[in-house]
């Protein structure tokens, strides 16, 4: 399986292959983790990332341990390019 690219800060390279979202649900699939974000023009995006991946990128987010990741921005990638195109 294929699966997306998910940061919790801005990249510091590349920043024009990247797209900026504000998580909406975080779910479990089939063992992998889908992260639902809501991308600047208000369209749903799903990104699948490893367990691994989300348990990362949750922890550089700025919120508490036990505050909810819904709500915040991250910025990321679907396999193979650009989530617009």
């Amino acid at each position: 399986m294929t699966h997306d690219r998910i940061h919790a800060k801005e990249p510091t390279h590349h920043r024009d292959r990247w797209s900026v979202g504000t998580i909406s649900a975080i779910t479990e699939r089939d063992g992998h983790c889908v992260v639902t974000v809501t991308d600047e023009r208000e369209e749903q995006v799903e990104l699948v990332v490893t367990l691994a991946v989300r348990d990362l990128f949750i922890s550089r987010l700025e919120i508490g341990k036990t505050e909810s990741p819904i709500g915040e921005h991250v910025w990321y990638r679907k396999h193979g390019g650009n989530a617009h195109l």
